[in-house]
């Protein structure tokens, strides 16, 4: 069975223009990095893991998180770890969401077989049978 053609999202309509001027850059950001993380990942899932179009909505929300994370990293990056509030110094709410996507990309790295050890324990599309495998 051909792998599926996976036709790259709208990040529009998952990160839309709005009026506020920092929301829009956050926004066209957040678009880039899905659109490069999409572009990415989708050839060289087409070839190991055999995607279905069952898949797409797995990979969407996989580059919905690479680019929340990385907007949480740029959030710490200016505003620090820690950020004074009324009751003193606290941790910046940018590291528990950050926490939260690293965990759910880990879970969608290993679904997907985006790591060595997640391909490791993958069966390719074709069945694995090649006879002419050198590592056999």
């Amino acid at each position: 069975m051909p792998p599926a053609e996976l036709r790259e999202p709208r990040w529009q309509d998952t990160f839309p223009a709005v009026r506020d001027k920092t929301q829009q850059a956050l926004n066209r950001r957040a678009r880039e990095i899905a659109r490069r993380e999409w572009r990415r990942v989708v050839p060289v899932l087409r070839h190991t893991a055999g995607l279905a179009e069952v898949d797409a909505h797995l990979l969407l929300d996989y580059c919905i998180c690479v680019a929340r994370l990385d907007q949480c990293e740029r959030e710490l990056s200016v505003r620090g770890l820690l950020m004074e509030g009324e009751r003193g110094w606290q941790k910046n709410g940018a590291t528990t969401i950050a926490s939260q996507y690293r965990a759910q990309l880990k879970v969608y790295i290993r679904e997907l077989g985006l790591s060595p050890s997640a391909r490791a324990g993958m069966t390719p599309p074709d069945g694995g049978d090649d006879e002419d495998d050198p590592f056999d």
